[in-house]
């Protein structure tokens, strides 16, 4: 059993790290595929063990977590949990440094594996119950209480054209007031595919997909695509210039906000780096990456972790909403054997980063990133037309509307996940139904 455990480890591993370097394409979109196929073979009498699935899946998590570094960092193409690595990690790439870039973030990475096994693990199952009964009744208003900080932290800029007072203020407002018109359009967004969506129920798992495709993906590659940016040589020497402090104070923070992510409802790995960096101080470009790293692994990988913890099996992400669709937590058994998975998968992520990131480096320079990006774009919009139909492609294109808005104005991408924070902080606090009344959903 135990080289079962290893293999479907390796594989799951090899998968998502290889996938992850596809700019835009997300691990949720893949393992839905995969959820797809389980569900085909077991109609056809086909049982796929824990042995395998764990492993496979945790394997594929933590691939993912680590080696999704690369698109963010030197093609710009970032989830949601990674919206706060662009900046920092494309200034050092356009300094030939996004090699160094990447190592820090997997540093980061690193940060959390260690702290969700060796901290977080131990004392999760004896932890995790009182906690749910503090918080039980109050996630509504933290949720709105993180909504609000998220779009009041995102101070106006500008102010000094013009000659009026007026011109000035509205020049100061136009990337401000761009944030909350994308978090307003995005939330009614949201409404429409909670509500009343168009998508088929056979794919209904895979609702949101195309329109946090459109959000987050299609913008950024679209202007890949006409900016035709042109990389300078980069520099493959392995020094970060990090100190010791420096690595644990970004990977507290990163685990802090990483960690407040997967705990909480709707509340994603990019808002918990946010509001780790604010809550910690963080200024340094080093840091910084070193926390988003963290950050984002926390977030994934400890939210599939919760699902398996004696007890409680907390479903939060959509790795956690995918595995539930397909097998429930039974014994003990199930989550050392997630945690031994991600132990594994780990250390092989880590060994996988620097010839997979010298060789995109590579790939970049001889390809460029205009037709690299062409490709990505036609696999995305291939596969949301492959799973959710002519109906998911124009969703996507709404969404690519709402997406480019942060990209032409200068305001935070993150105001685009009011797709899903406008509509379950509503739900939540009571008043979802209502408020879709209101807009004829119903």
């Amino acid at each position: 059993m135990a080289l079962l455990v290893v293999l479907s480890t390796v594989c799951g591993t090899l998968l998502a790290s290889v996938l992850a370097c596809v700019p835009s394409l997300h691990i949720y979109n893949v393992m839905g595929l995969l959820v797809m196929l389980s569900h085909a073979l077991t109609a056809q009498g086909v049982e796929l063990a824990p042995e395998v699935v764990i492993p496979f899946a945790a394997g594929m998590m933590v691939g993912y977590s680590m080696l999704n570094t690369l698109p963010s960092v030197l093609l710009a193409a970032p989830d949601e949990s990674a919206m706060f690595t662009v900046l920092p990690g494309q200034k050092f790439l356009m300094q030939g440094r996004g090699y160094e870039a990447v190592i820090m973030t997997t540093i980061g990475g690193m940060v959390g594996l260690m702290a969700l096994l060796f901290i977080v693990a131990p004392i999760a199952p004896r932890l995790l119950p009182v906690t749910q009964k503090v918080f039980r009744g109050h996630t509504h208003w933290i949720l709105w209480t993180v909504i609000a900080f998220m779009l009041m932290s995102e101070w106006p800029k500008g102010g000094r054209l013009g000659r009026s007072g007026w011109t000035k203020f509205l020049d100061s407002w136009k990337t401000t007031g761009a944030g909350l018109i994308t978090f307003g359009l995005s939330g009614l967004l949201g409404f429409v595919l909670i509500f009343r969506t168009p998508i088929a129920a056979d794919v209904a798992f895979q609702n949101l997909m195309p329109a946090f495709v459109g959000l987050f993906a299609v913008p950024w590659l679209v202007l890949n695509i006409c900016t035709n940016v042109r990389v300078p040589p980069q520099s493959m020497e392995v020094e970060t210039h990090l100190r010791m402090d420096d690595v644990l104070r970004g990977g507290f923070a990163g685990t802090l906000g990483g960690g407040f992510a997967a705990y909480f409802p709707v509340v994603t790995g990019g808002v918990g780096g946010l509001l780790a960096g604010h809550a910690t101080a963080l200024r340094n470009d080093r840091v910084f990456l070193v926390s988003q790293g963290a950050s984002k692994f926390v977030y994934y990988v400890g939210g599939l972790m919760l699902f398996f913890v004696p007890g409680v099996h907390i479903k939060r992400g959509g790795g956690a909403a995918l595995m539930r669709s397909i097998m429930t937590p039974q014994t003990d058994f199930e989550y050392y054997l997630m945690l031994g998975a991600m132990a594994i998968a780990g250390l092989m992520a880590l060994l996988l980063v620097g010839p997979m990131t010298r060789g995109m480096l590579w790939l970049i320079g001889r390809v460029g990133y205009r037709r690299i990006s062409t490709v990505a774009l036609l696999l995305i919009v291939g596969l949301v037309v492959g799973i959710t139909g002519l109906t998911g492609l124009a969703v996507m294109l709404v969404g690519t509307g709402i997406g480019l808005m942060p990209v032409l104005y200068g305001s935070r991408r993150m105001n685009c996940l009011g797709v899903i924070m406008l509509p379950m902080a509503c739900n939540m606090s009571g008043v979802g139904s209502t408020v879709a009344g209101w807009l004829g959903l119903l």
